[in-house]
């Protein structure tokens, strides 16, 4: 599995109905702010609204901008990233990595000339001047939350144009870069709103920005691009301002579950402190994630085997965070597996025996 949150394939490679699947390998809330109920008084008839008026009021209410600014909003993040790189055809393209292939591809697609950044060992390092920068704040696939302050100050003097993915901030208590835009015009803030809201299949991201750009990018878009349903299931779950707090609180005490089931399992050598909603691990004595995946298929369970981020291979697993019940029923199965610290994992599993 290449990508998380495949439980149609994973289903049917297994044998099993997809909701029986214990999917770990989607970073998306566990709980949902919304009622379905809610939906029922939707008519499909009419059109949409165009603009999408009270979308955006919802969103300004949960998330504010300053006042130089304005938002645009998307069929989901990654068709936002799409429509932004398409947009800015940038020559230069500064990927801060480990992060999802999203951007990567459509650099390729559009010609750019890629730079990669490791993160991980060498942060602030010189780039070249007038590039477009992209950077996931917390990152993808560890979690990891930076402070912003350093690093917009190094883009800015380089006169970088930066794009900042918070796809996954509303599981911290931080504050968001787009306060910044009031005094840097070429700063684009990307975020989510299915993995927070816990609504994977309801698709709608937005893009924070300067008015002037916001206004030149929509013209690029089509109408109608967001349905009424998602519209409204979006609508009710901001103004569920209850939400926010609970989730985050949640998320602290069920990570720290998760965190003690991958530690006790004795399967890895790194855990990653992450500040989001899942957490990367790197198996220990050169283990292969997808013989871990493969081992666990039996119980149902799915994981994301990382190396299709750069700079990371087949040792690098990633858990979402799931409620107490499941994190019980992964830690059960890790100890049950069979390990060897000098020869890493056993590979017999429910499809035979494995090399």
């Amino acid at each position: 599995m290449k990508h998380g949150g495949n439980i149609y394939q994973f289903a049917e490679l297994i044998g099993c109905q997809p909701e029986q699947v214990l999917d770990f390998s989607a970073n998306i809330n566990p709980e949902q702010a919304v009622d379905l109920s809610c939906l029922q008084n939707i008519h499909p008839g009419p059109y949409a609204d165009p603009d999408y008026s009270l979308l955006k009021q919802a969103i300004r209410r949960r998330y504010g901008h300053p006042a130089n600014a304005d938002i645009e909003v998307f069929n989901g993040a990654s068709a936002a990233i799409f429509a932004l790189l398409r947009w800015i055809q940038p020559q230069d393209l500064v990927l801060y990595t480990p992060l999802y292939g999203e951007y990567a591809h459509i650099a390729r697609q559009l010609g750019c000339k890629l730079h990669s950044i490791n993160r991980f060992s060498q942060l602030m390092v010189d780039i070249p001047k007038y590039s477009t920068v992209v950077f996931v704040n917390p990152s993808t696939p560890d979690g990891q939350h930076y402070d912003m302050q350093e690093l917009l100050a190094a883009w800015q003097a380089a006169d970088c144009t930066v794009i900042i993915d918070e796809s996954f901030l509303d599981f911290c208590v931080a504050d968001s870069a787009a306060d910044s835009i009031s005094g840097y015009d070429k700063l684009y803030i990307i975020k989510s709103l299915s993995k927070f809201y816990g609504c994977a299949g309801i698709r709608i991201g937005f893009i924070i920005s300067v008015a002037q750009t916001i206004k030149e990018l929509k013209r690029y878009e089509p109408a109608w691009k967001l349905s009424s349903f998602d519209m409204m299931y979006i609508q009710q779950a901001l103004a569920n301002t209850d939400f926010i707090e609970q989730t985050r609180q949640e998320t602290i005490y069920l990570r720290s579950l998760l965190q003690l089931a991958l530690h006790s399992s004795g399967l890895f050598e790194q855990i990653y402190p992450g500040q989001a909603n899942f957490l990367l691990a790197k198996l220990a004595n050169n283990a292969d994630g997808y013989h871990l995946q493969m081992l666990l298929e039996s119980s149902r369970i799915l994981i994301r085997v990382c190396d299709n981020f750069e700079g990371l291979d087949n040792r690098y697993v990633r858990f979402a965070v799931k409620n107490a019940q499941a994190i019980s029923r992964l830690a059960d199965c890790l100890k049950a597996l069979p390990f060897n610290l000098d020869c890493g994992l056993e590979l017999s599993g429910p499809m035979g025996e494995l090399i």
